[in-house]
């Protein structure tokens, strides 16, 4: 319904410097366009794309690409969802956006603004696997009601290892964390050896955060934050 899974754009204040972080965790560049005029990276692990944008705008946001963006966001509004901005025309980069009921943005663009990194689709980061991107939101109805028309499928609440709605799509898969837990989004990545992970990322000189979520057990679990601010979420398991 939304087109193809683009990237995570995130803005940063210091695009060399979030760009590093995520080098060091082992993502690759990816080849980029002149679409955009501000500073722009793109980073990869072969699944998830991290789009940097030095630019402020309503970040962090999903970001789709869908050929016919123009007359796409009429279909999107007639689902009952209300566009929060939209940008179309014969000289303009046709693009539409609009906030999910966490406040979670997401923009739907004409075509793509980066291509293919070296890594493969089967390569990970030192992170492991990337399982899923969480929202943080009070209550999970509301949630699966907004995205299941957009082409999502709630898998139902789970409370191991933590009390949580997933919803699962094509090219990216989307979670709901109460706020207490966590009150940002997260990347969340899972490996089964992620102890032995956290151990080689300490090694490398990773500092990890103090917010760890309670009820994880930090010898198979850590916090990560980027410089630009964003959580990554490192566990043993989902299950």
């Amino acid at each position: 319904m939304l087109g193809r899974f683009h990237e995570i754009s995130i803005e940063t204040a210091d695009i060399a410097d979030s760009v590093a972080f995520y080098e060091r965790l082992g993502f690759s560049q990816c080849g980029t366009n002149d679409t955009w005029s501000h500073p722009y990276g793109v980073l990869s692990d072969g699944k998830l794309f991290i789009g940097l944008h030095q630019f402020k705008f309503p970040s962090p946001t999903i970001t789709y690409v869908h050929a016919d963006a123009a007359q796409h966001a009429q279909v999107i509004e007639k689902l009952g969802v209300e566009l929060a901005w939209k940008r179309t025309g014969e000289d303009a980069f046709n693009e539409f956006g609009f906030l999910d009921p966490s406040g979670q943005a997401v923009r739907v663009q004409e075509a793509a603004t980066h291509f293919a990194s070296e890594n493969d689709a089967g390569q990970t980061s030192l992170c492991g696997d990337f399982a899923e991107y969480s929202l943080p939101f009070a209550e999970f109805q509301p949630m699966q009601e907004f995205w299941e028309p957009l082409g999502f499928v709630a898998m139902g609440e789970s409370e191991t290892p933590w009390l949580r709605m997933s919803m699962t799509s094509d090219h990216l898969n989307l979670a709901v964390h109460r706020p207490r837990m966590l009150d940002v989004p997260m990347l969340v990545f899972a490996s089964a050896d992620m102890g032995e992970r956290i151990e080689r990322l300490r090694a490398l000189g990773f500092d990890f955060s103090d917010s760890l979520p309670k009820g994880l057990d930090p010898r198979h679990s850590a916090l990560l934050l980027a410089p630009e601010g964003t959580a990554l979420l490192l566990i043993n398991s989902l299950d």
